[in-house]
């Protein structure tokens, strides 16, 4: 027995535990799910906690910033991606041009331009991406597998240069003085206080990942699904499956441009250097590292690709090196991710049991 395979056979109670979970009875899932959300919310205060606040302690930097500029967008982009990359099947290279597009679209109609108001940008900037999102896969979407790739890695590209060459969107120097959500109650959006940002940002996370449990289970997800598995065999079953690519681009696309305007916000400054290839890259990661497929996986992927470099930030560039190793090491002994997707842990647990 190889190395590989005895590491999967001492893990693999890890994939009945969902089962579990789903097996208790309503009260106790709801009880239990309300605990998790409860200690969620008051993640910026874990570093106060003995033996915790020494894990999730960001040495050299603001743990609350790490949390609402680095994890909290991880977060959502991860769920955006997820539509397309997990749900759907389609290979995306380029997401980071939906998540600039959402930030720059605020960024114009909040600054000095337009001096928009913060809640009227935001679903304009939604509605944007978009927008985006549909124009890119209108005629890219019969395209497939690499082909597929190449074009979205292109968008992204065409995106944040565009937006260095344009002065309207700042050139190279961006756009800053950035409109801030308004203050409620106790909550002041402000650059010292990181807090209501975190809370704003964990309540949008909770609708996002709502809604989209809500079309997973519908008939979109069951299409995106069929897609996924075999888009031939769902041509042939009736499944239109251009158009349906076509809705996992736009929801997508739409979270992406979401996340975009939430940061554009909490930083208040944006310039082309905040879109790069690279964080197309860890945004893939991030769905890949966590389980492709699975919500609850991609949420983990995406707070171990934003932490990890931050909490080793004291091994200075070597911190980069211990990130890949984790990589490495997760893709070797768990290339189905973290948490993988139902279907897929159900698969590799009859392939055991049959062994």
């Amino acid at each position: 027995m190889s190395l590989t395979e005895s590491f999967r056979r001492r893990t693999a109670p890890q994939l009945h535990v969902g089962n579990k979970f789903r097996s208790l009875p309503k009260s106790a899932r709801w009880s239990i799910g309300a605990i998790i959300i409860a200690a969620c919310y008051f993640t910026p205060y874990w570093p106060d906690v003995p033996v915790l606040g020494w894990i999730v302690d960001t040495p050299g930097t603001s743990f609350e910033n790490v949390l609402t500029d680095q994890i909290m967008m991880f977060i959502l982009v991860a769920l955006g991606l997820n539509v397309v990359v997990g749900f759907a099947g389609l290979l995306d290279l380029g997401y980071v041009g939906f998540y600039a597009v959402g930030a720059y679209t605020t960024a114009v109609m909040t600054s000095g331009q337009f001096s928009w108001p913060w809640i009227a940008a935001m679903p304009l900037s939604i509605l944007m991406a978009m927008i985006a999102g549909v124009v890119l896969g209108t005629p890219t979407l019969r395209l497939r597998g690499d082909y597929l790739a190449i074009v979205t890695l292109g968008f992204g590209e065409i995106i944040r240069i565009t937006a260095n060459n344009s002065d309207w969107l700042g050139g190279p120097r961006g756009i800053n003085k950035i409109a801030r959500p308004p203050s409620f109650g106790p909550f002041e959006f402000s650059v010292l206080n990181a807090k209501p940002y975190w809370y704003l940002g964990f309540t949008v996370i909770l609708i996002v990942i709502f809604v989209l449990t809500r079309l997973e289970n519908s008939r979109v997800g069951r299409a995106w699904a069929a897609v996924r598995e075999d888009e031939d065999a769902a041509e042939l079953m009736g499944v239109n499956t251009f158009k349906f690519k076509l809705w996992a681009f736009a929801i997508g696309a739409a979270i992406g441009g979401l996340a975009g305007a939430l940061y554009a916000s909490k930083v208040g400054f944006v310039n082309p250097d905040n879109f790069q290839l690279q964080l197309s890259i860890l945004f893939l990661a991030a769905v890949v590292l966590g389980g492709t497929g699975s919500m609850y996986g991609v949420i983990m992927g995406g707070i171990l690709v934003a932490w990890i470099p931050e909490r080793f930030r004291g091994f200075d560039t070597r911190r980069y090196f211990v990130f890949g190793v984790v990589l490495v090491l997760v893709m070797v002994f768990r290339p189905q991710g973290i948490i993988p997707r139902r279907t897929a842990a159900a698969g590799i647990s009859a392939k055991e049991e049959a062994e």
